[in-house]
């Protein structure tokens, strides 16, 4: 099995916000790999890792970063694969990654999810993969389903609370 996405952090820290897009990426059987790497402390393997990654077979890359967040706007530069970036919410609740992260040069776009938006990173991830690859378009299909059938579900739920006085329903 060969990973089509990359996540990558700046830092270990990231982990516990993209963590989600690693299970969301694992429930619906996308491989995928895990690494860390620093705009500002591995330049060098970040600009090594950007340019190997379509050549080992990675579609898409996901970035996470926080505080100046550099990191997915030096991989951007440095490969033509799609690179989706979530900034990391930190000093400023995230506005300063999120500012960073967006505000890319002519050229060297990268797409950019909410503050610690890990889950629609991999979810955006997979419908960009999903355009030459019908069986992750399946897999998004039937997910996405899921989400309409827990919204039924939790208006019935709603609909059976008597606790209120003034409930109407």
């Amino acid at each position: 099995m060969k990973p089509v996405v990359s996540i990558i952090m700046g830092s270990t820290s990231d982990l516990p916000v993209m963590e989600k897009a690693c299970k969301w990426l694992n429930d619906n059987e996308i491989p995928f790999e895990v690494n860390a790497l620093s705009a500002h402390r591995t330049p060098d393997a970040v600009e090594t890792f950007a340019k190997q990654a379509k050549g080992r077979g990675i579609k898409v890359i996901i970035a996470a970063a926080g505080m100046a967040a550099a990191l997915p706007g030096v991989i951007a530069a440095s490969t033509t694969l799609p690179v989706i970036g979530v900034p990391i919410k930190g000093m400023l609740d995230g506005l300063d990654a999120m500012l960073s992260i967006i505000q890319m040069p002519p050229g060297i776009p990268v797409a950019t999810v909410g503050v610690n938006g890990a889950q629609n990173a991999a979810i955006l991830a997979a419908e960009m993969i999903a355009l030459c690859d019908e069986d992750v378009a399946k897999k998004i299909d039937a997910w996405k389903a899921g989400l309409g059938a827990k919204i039924e579900k939790a208006n019935k739920d709603l609909a059976e609370i008597k606790d209120y006085k003034f409930k109407c329903n």
